[in-house]
């Protein structure tokens, strides 16, 4: 049992580290919008790689986050990888406290 809840909080670090990751790289694609990228530099395309896909499907399934020029599905994307983080630590939980039983 220690060994299944050992690799079940290593589990749950990795899930963490990873959210946290893509939390930070959507942060700084937001930033670097701020000023005038040049599109051709490998950090800013990048960047542009990892969070479009997510962004654009944001933009596509909640057309409102657009309004008057300001997008807001960086805060949308943020705000469901908090909520996303904060399940699998949830389920993680119960499913180490089943196994005590």
């Amino acid at each position: 049992m220690l060994i299944l809840m050992t690799l079940l909080e290593a589990l749950d670090f990795v899930a963490k580290s990873l959210i946290n990751l893509y939390f930070f790289i959507v942060i700084g694609a937001c930033l670097i919008t701020w000023v005038k990228p040049d599109p051709y530099n490998p950090i800013v395309r990048i960047l542009r790689q990892l969070t479009e896909p997510a962004l654009w499907r944001i933009r596509k399934w909640l057309p409102f986050t657009y309004i008057n020029g300001l997008d807001l599905s960086p805060i949308v994307l943020l705000l469901g990888l908090q909520v996303l983080q904060m399940l699998i630590s949830g389920l993680l939980r119960q499913i180490s406290v089943i196994l005590m039983r």
